[in-house]
Formats: structure tokens, C-alpha cells, sequence
């Protein structure tokens, strides 16, 4: 398949393009103006598209401030979340212990064991943060593959469309590519050991009922969930802000300072 092209006017070189470009999007944003950068820009791949001229220029020199944002967005999650402390001390994507454990912990704590559980909560959101940064290559790896149309209906799409696009075409890998990582960091951890401590007391108090959890599974989903969580505030973020044009490209494109 070759280039999907649009046309522009025959005396207008891509540069002369490019800079039209610029001076319809290089408005600054702020809270009374009826249409963010985001807005404009896909507006104006539409007008770009509907005209009727003889000098082509690909798309893919449109395309690529969307895909340029979207890399940055997902680079900045996936470093924000795998450092020390980025699920454990984030009110919004902490993961807590499995629901099955609330009985263990009840239990524990009536015999001075609770701290037992505690430790195994940190060590549960140490082997998320280790995990995260294998999603970059896979976002990355995602934005590549995007179509001119996926990005269009992106552009016009909701403040998550770009999101909502990366759990329709990633979630399944993502989530395959994370659990090998997920279970060798919990075993790295000591969330593993852990985790066997806790049970082992637990089961040595006489009558207790019989409790399951598979922590591989529980803090793969959790962490999946809060690179998505912050992926859709960095989305609604590069839509609205024009500080989050941190690329030569989307400074070109979208007129950022």
C-alpha cells in the first residue's frame, strides 16, 4: 500500500502548507476560547482533506503531532507510575490488598500479625511500579501502527478517544507481556514470600475458613488499570494544554512557546 496523500494548491510548496498550518493553530488556549489546539487541528485535517489541488503532501506529516503527543503522553506515565512510590502512594491507583485477604487480616491482627499484611500491600504496588515501564515499547508500538482514520476519529473523538483506541488495540497484548514481568517482580519483591508468611499464620488459628488469592492476576488487572488511568489524564491533558507540546514537532505543528 503506498502513501495516503491530500492535496493542497499547486503553487503552494509543503513548506508554504506547513506554515498555513502553523498560523491556524498557533492561537494561545485558554479557558473562553471555543475551541482548543486539539479542536483546530482536526479541523483543519478535515478542510485539508475535503480541498482539491494538484501538490500532494502525505498525511503522515499530519498525523505525526497526534502520534508525537501520544508518545510523549505514554512515555510520562509509564515513567511517572515505574518509579518507587508511583502506585504506593497514589490515593488513585494504590493497590490494596485483594478483598479474599480482609478476612486474613482481621484475624491476623487479632493475634499482633496485621503489620504481616501491611508489608505485603507494599510489596503488592513495588511489583506494579517494577512492571509498568514494559508498556512504553507497546504504546509505542501501538501509535506506529495507527492509521490516518484511527487518528482522525481520535481527533474528533471524546477527551479518552486515544485511550479507549489503546485498550481496544493493546489491552490483551499489554496484559500478556506484563504477567511474566509482573510475576518474576513480585517474586523479586518478596510480595511471593510474603504473601505464603501471611497464609501460613493465618491458617495455624484453629477454624478458619480456607481463603485463595492469585496475586499474579489481582496486581497485573490493578496495574493495568492505573497505567490506563493516568494515560486518559495525559490525553485530556495534550488536549487542552499547550505546555504539553514538549516535541520540536508539536511545537511546529500546533505553535506552542
Amino acid at each position: 500500500m503506498g502513501k495516503t496523500f491530500l492535496k493542497i494548491s499547486r503553487n503552494m510548496s509543503i513548506t508554504a502548507a506547513g506554515m498555513l498550518f502553523i498560523a491556524l493553530c498557533s492561537s494561545s488556549v485558554s479557558a473562553e476560547a471555543a475551541e482548543s489546539w486539539w479542536e483546530k487541528g482536526s479541523g483543519i485535517l478535515r478542510s485539508l482533506e475535503e480541498s482539491s489541488t494538484d501538490t500532494n503532501i502525505s498525511v503522515e506529516e499530519i498525523g505525526a503531532g497526534l502520534k508525537d503527543a501520544l508518545r510523549v503522553s505514554s512515555e510520562n506515565v509509564v515513567k511517572q507510575l515505574g518509579r518507587e512510590d508511583g502506585f504506593n502512594k497514589d490515593p488513585d491507583i494504590h493497590i490494596p490488598l485483594p478483598q479474599q485477604l480482609d478476612t486474613v487480616k482481621s484475624l491476623l491482627a487479632k493475634v499482633g500479625m496485621s503489620g504481616m499484611l501491611d508489608d505485603l500491600e507494599l510489596k503488592l504496588n513495588r511489583a506494579a511500579e517494577q512492571a509498568a515501564p514494559k508498556a512504553k515499547n507497546l504504546f509505542w508500538k501501538a501509535i506506529k501502527e495507527m492509521s490516518f482514520d484511527d487518528a482522525k476519529k481520535i481527533y474528533g473523538g471524546p477527551e479518552d478517544a486515544a485511550t479507549q483506541y489503546f485498550r481496544g488495540k493493546m489491552s490483551s497484548s499489554l496484559s500478556a507481556e506484563m504477567q511474566p514481568v509482573v510475576k518474576n517482580s513480585l517474586a523479586e519483591v518478596g510480595a511471593v514470600r510474603a504473601y505464603d508468611n501471611a497464609m501460613t499464620q493465618y491458617r495455624s488459628i484453629p477454624f478458619v475458613p480456607e481463603v485463595k488469592a492469585d496475586i499474579t492476576d489481582y496486581v497485573l488487572e490493578k496495574g493495568v488499570d492505573g497505567i490506563f488511568h493516568y494515560m486518559a489524564i495525559e490525553e485530556a491533558a495534550i488536549r487542552r494544554n499547550p505546555a504539553k507540546r514538549t516535541t520540536d514537532l508539536l511545537k511546529l505543528l500546533f505553535g506552542a512557546k
